[in-house]
């Protein structure tokens, strides 16, 4: 990894720190066969339909609910589905959130500061969390790198920068398993959907709806 010299890192993997959003370079990333170089993260039609309250959301991300509604308040991770609005309404995440909120326990856990995970946050959001599957997210306790192949792993422990690292795709996976044993809710409707794959039970009711 070299430097611009205005403190841009050029080719990856990328720090991402206090301006990052501005200043991350575009790069190509390797997608799998079968699919084209501009597709995003691909998330099940019918997930995109589910929300999660905020008690559903604290279990599958392994939060507390006052972690919740602090980073909810201070903007650290809103819920992008339906935020508060006064009494009576509650909070609804996205899929997307309930994987960014166990991304933002996890760096908590090894030390890195809220500050940084802040800024890597609003980076992932700032890219419209395009590819976040295929993401490592590295650390050496001050910086937070963006990786997404495994060269760009190697190099940044190579140049001892990589303490610890979170692949993103294995907390999506955890996520997707833990909220498949909780209850969902219908964005359409606010009908409730039982545990067991919340996105399936939709899909199957639609299907006998046709």
């Amino acid at each position: 990894m070299s430097s611009s010299g205005d403190g841009t890192a050029v080719g990856g993997p990328y720090p991402l720190h206090s301006g990052s959003a501005e200043h991350s370079p575009k790069r190509p990333v390797a997608v799998p066969e079968g699919t084209s170089g501009t597709e995003s993260q691909a998330v099940d039609p019918e997930r995109e339909q589910v929300g999660y309250r905020g008690p559903t959301a604290c279990a599958a991300a392994g939060i507390t609910y006052r972690q919740l509604d602090y980073w909810a308040r201070t903007g650290l991770v809103e819920p992008s589905v339906r935020a508060a609005g006064g009494s009576g309404t509650q909070r609804l995440y996205s899929f997307r959130d309930v994987v960014v909120l166990k991304i933002v326990k996890r760096f908590l856990d090894t030390g890195v500061s809220l500050q940084n995970i802040r800024t890597t946050v609003q980076h992932l959001r700032d890219s419209g969390f395009r590819d976040l599957e295929r993401t490592t997210l590295m650390s050496d306790g001050a910086t937070v790198y963006e990786c997404t192949s495994p060269n760009e792993v190697h190099d940044l422990l190579q140049g001892g920068q990589g303490v610890f690292g979170i692949a993103v795709g294995v907390v999506w996976r955890d996520v997707e398993a833990a909220l498949s044993q909780l209850h969902g809710e219908r964005i359409d409707t606010g009908e409730t959907l039982v545990g067991h794959h919340p996105a399936d039970e939709l899909a199957r009711r639609r299907n006998r709806a046709v």
